[in-house]
């Protein structure tokens, strides 16, 4: 089994900056990608960023230039560090993680439980 766990969600005034860390735990043998994901009230869970084993990584366009993901694969954490937040940022982050796992070894999605991020205007 496959536990992920967030930290770092809380309240800021826009153009402030959190920081969002996700360790992942359990029999994890690789990890193929980690990320962040979001959903605002009414709204659809959407990508915020992705990182690769590789180290490659991918924005959505909305938080280009403000956020950066990261990784260290040792540890099997992810972090996103969120500056210039904006008010539309505002939702719950979900850390995802694209990992194989087990014996015998088996390749599954997983989910965190979510942290909230809430940006004052």
């Amino acid at each position: 089994q496959v536990q992920l766990v967030e930290s770092g969600g809380g309240l800021v005034q826009a153009g402030g900056s959190l920081r969002l860390s996700c360790s992942g735990s359990g029999s994890i043998i690789t990890i193929v990608s980690m990320g962040w994901y979001r959903q605002a009230p009414g709204k659809q869970r959407e990508l915020v960023a992705t990182i690769l084993s590789s180290g490659d990584t991918n924005y959505a366009d909305s938080v280009k230039g403000r956020f950066t993901i990261s990784g260290d694969g040792a540890k099997n954490t992810v972090l996103l560090q969120m500056n210039s937040l904006k008010p539309e940022d505002t939702a719950v982050y979900y850390c995802n993680a694209d990992v194989r796992s087990g014996i015998p070894l088996r390749r599954g999605v997983y989910w965190g439980q979510g942290t909230q991020v809430t940006v004052s205007s």
